[in-house]
């Protein structure tokens, strides 16, 4: 409790918002997956499934409302970004974890054993030592800061290697494998992840910054962040949306997690 004390109170009044705002994402995420599963499963059984390389889901307004659902998630997600660090923010997705695994256990049967009950356990108690122990995060005054450190030879020289790896995966291993190993499409979307983080945070210290008088749509830096952010989105749903087809949504979110 002392531990707590001390970290609620040398938390900034940005990161208390930025920590609320991460909280309610995680809820509308969590719940998002569920629907919009319920979605896939009605649509696939009139059409072709996701899983398969269709798109009759677009059709179902269930999957629509699950993706407006996850849309509120993702915005207050990204306005946390704008407000708190980035090691602060991601930890707490893991609270989607544990809001779908107790959705999919009571909406759609998918059993919870022991050792998925454990795995929540252990999400919490990660996500939560994290947060506690956050540093200060240091301060930006323009979204240039943000594309300096960007492209810093030890950041392009990771950014080329993820692209690498999903190109990869995409083009080799998704056609052969996508079907029977949950991997394959968990990689893709864990690895675009981890560069739309830095873009995501970027672009919400741009908006933050012009919100609050200093215009940063100005800067080209600003639109090519939004540029990876949109394209990172588009890629992860698209295969998001097979993995729920095909697979068990604890085991999807374990492994999403995980990576």
């Amino acid at each position: 409790m002392a531990a707590v004390r001390r970290w609620s109170e040398g938390m900034s009044s940005d990161n208390i918002k930025g920590l609320v705002l991460a909280i309610s994402s995680s809820l509308f995420i969590g719940a998002s997956f569920i629907v919009k599963k319920k979605g896939l499963k009605k649509a696939g059984a009139s059409g072709v499934r996701a899983g398969v390389g269709g798109y009759s889901y677009l059709l179902e307004p269930l999957w629509w409302f699950g993706m407006i659902t996850m849309v509120v998630g993702e915005i207050a997600n990204f306005a946390a970004y704008a407000f708190a660090p980035a090691i602060l923010v991601t930890p707490l997705g893991a609270l989607s974890i544990i809001i779908s695994a107790v959705l999919a256990h009571i909406i759609l049967r998918e059993k919870l054993h022991t050792f998925g009950i454990l795995g929540c356990a252990l999400c919490v108690v990660g996500s939560t030592t994290i947060v506690l122990h956050a540093p200060q995060e240091r301060q930006i005054e323009s979204v240039t800061e943000v594309w300096d450190l960007a492209t810093e030879p030890g950041f392009l020289f990771y950014t080329a290697l993820v692209l690498t790896a999903v190109f990869t995966l995409i083009f080799h291993f998704v056609p052969q494998y996508g079907q029977t190993h949950i991997m394959v499409y968990i990689g893709v979307c864990s690895l675009v992840g981890s560069i739309s983080v830095m873009s995501v945070k970027a672009l919400g210290i741009a908006l933050k910054l012009t919100f609050s008088g200093m215009n940063q749509l100005l800067y080209p830096q600003t639109w090519a962040f939004t540029l990876v952010v949109a394209s990172c989105v588009i890629t992860q749903m698209n295969y998001l949306n097979k993995v729920m087809v095909t697979h068990c949504l604890f085991f999807f979110w374990y492994l999403l997690f995980l990576f």
